[in-house]
């Protein structure tokens, strides 16, 4: 019997292998929940339906632009229809900014470059929240977790609008977790410590943050996908029922450094 035998979720955001929201994809699996995922177009629809395949059975996938909100309803219709209507789960695993807007100073980012990171890094929490409402109110309640960094809290170098965009999406989830917390939803983010995946590796010094991490941090280490995984896991599960509006650290202990 696994911990989330019967239960449904939607992960969206899986790149490749090295996606936090693969671990997250698997740490569900593990625990006996439906998983679906979800691919921005056609360029990326191959790379997760190999990954989905790797499964057994397959996961379901699913096109959606989580800036589009006419895809995303229809996205949820297909999903709703998959899973009888009903949803449990969703995990928000979707961030981007461009790349020269993670260089220089914050003072250079351009207006397009912001607008567009704020879009696709904060605002398509709400919007898939938006699409997931009705299947999770269906199912009579539900979980959230987002993926969330140090650098909306504290100044990263060359980390610049994405920080921003962090501190937006940790106070959406906030608000999202009073708006729906009487519809018996929860919604709650994980802030990882610095990871190799394939997002990572658009911040200029990143090789510099994990030796600073590894350097600092009380536990003498950077973490896993496997470890952020697990603790999304727990806050999606029947354990985390009382958690809501939160931001989880699973980063070595890092955060709680002065020096």
């Amino acid at each position: 019997m696994g911990l989330l035998d019967g239960k449904t979720a939607l992960v969206a955001g899986v790149a490749n292998k090295d996606s936090i929201a693969w671990a997250v994809t698997m740490a569900l699996v593990r625990e006996g929940a439906r998983v679906a995922l979800t691919y921005q177009n056609e360029r990326l629809e191959g790379r997760v339906r190999n990954l989905a395949q790797e499964c057994d059975p397959p996961l379901p996938c699913f096109q959606m632009d989580a800036t589009i909100d006419e895809d995303v309803t229809k996205a949820f219709g297909a999903i709703g229809q998959e899973f009888g209507g009903k949803l449990d789960m969703l995990v928000h695993s979707i961030a981007f900014a461009r790349k020269e807007d993670l260089a220089g100073g914050i003072v250079e980012t351009s207006s397009e470059g912001f607008k567009l990171a704020q879009e696709v890094s904060a605002y398509t929490l709400i919007s898939l929240m938006r699409g997931a409402l009705p299947l999770m109110k269906a199912a009579g309640g539900g979980s959230v977790v987002t993926l969330s960094y140090l650098g909306g809290e504290r100044v990263v170098p060359n980390y610049n609008v994405m920080g921003i965009c962090k501190a937006a999406l940790e106070s959406a989830v906030r608000y999202l977790a009073w708006d729906t917390g009487k519809h018996n939803i929860r919604v709650n983010a994980v802030s990882a410590g610095p990871i190799k995946t394939l997002a990572a590796r658009g911040i200029s010094g990143f090789t510099t943050v994990l030796d600073q991490v590894a350097a600092k941090a009380p536990l003498g280490r950077n973490v896993t996908q496997e470890e952020v995984g697990n603790a999304c896991l727990f806050l999606l599960s029947p354990w985390a029922s009382g958690i809501t509006g939160e931001v989880l650290y699973v980063d070595a202990g890092y955060n709680i450094m002065g020096m």
